[in-house]
């Protein structure tokens, strides 16, 4: 509604043609910043599920000895590491296995 008020108000209350030209310099930019942000977009693949977590990094909170918790983006997880991994110690998770990830030592600071 109040996007036909500002179309009303640019065509009747501004000089006869421009208000016709403002009405369609509006509609030209917001069709462009739409195809601008669809292009810009597409370059970025969303990744959920499975296929996410595979690579990131985790914390011990429960040792692994070969089955354990880790600590996932604030999130724990029940984990399997047949090496074995410590409290404290970070693992990257290499599977998953129903709602246990399967893990191994890694080196690292921190989560990804």
């Amino acid at each position: 509604m109040l996007l036909v008020g500002a179309i009303l108000l640019a065509v009747f209350v501004l000089p006869p043609g421009w208000g016709l030209a403002v009405v369609t310099a509006g509609i030209v930019i917001e069709v462009a910043e739409v195809g601008f942000w669809v292009r810009f977009l597409r370059r970025y693949r969303v990744t959920t599920g499975r296929e996410a977590l595979i690579g990131q990094r985790a914390e011990v909170i429960e040792a692994c000895d070969p089955r354990g918790r880790v600590r996932l983006r604030s999130e724990i997880w029940h984990a399997r590491c047949e090496q074995g991994a410590n409290v404290g110690e970070r693992v990257v998770i290499t599977g998953v296995t129903g709602l246990t990830l399967q893990v191994e030592p890694g080196n690292g600071k921190g989560p990804r």
